[in-house]
């Protein structure tokens, strides 16, 4: 769990996860999202988190496809569920109640325009 949190604690890794979250992407694709970070910089943030448990690799020809693995992150995410289940459980729902009154709004809108 220690090298995961480490892990995500830098930026870039954060966005290079978001990038592999939904499937596979090829280094370079990976690379190309970050013009402003040199390719080995890049494949170091990747070795990181592959180390850290966070993304599966594998080989296709010359190329190397990341993706996301959806338990790396479980044993970070149970601590954090522990450590402040009260907390957790309030932002979940304001989140709820938020997104709930955002689509009363939405639907009064779309109710306005129509009439």
């Amino acid at each position: 769990m220690d090298e995961a949190l480490r892990a995500v604690a830098d930026p870039t890794r954060r966005a290079i996860l978001v990038l592999v979250r939904d499937g596979e992407v090829a280094a370079g694709d990976i690379a190309a999202r970050f013009p402003g970070i040199s390719r080995p910089a890049v494949s170091q943030h990747l070795r990181i988190l592959v180390t850290a448990g966070l993304l599966d690799v594998r080989r296709d020809g010359n190329r190397r496809l990341y993706r996301m693995r959806p338990d790396g992150l479980a044993e970070a995410a149970m601590f954090f569920q522990t450590m402040w289940p009260g907390p957790l459980r309030r932002l979940k729902d304001a989140a709820e109640r938020e997104e709930r009154a955002l689509a009363g709004e939405e639907t009064a809108r779309i109710r306005g325009e129509s009439s």
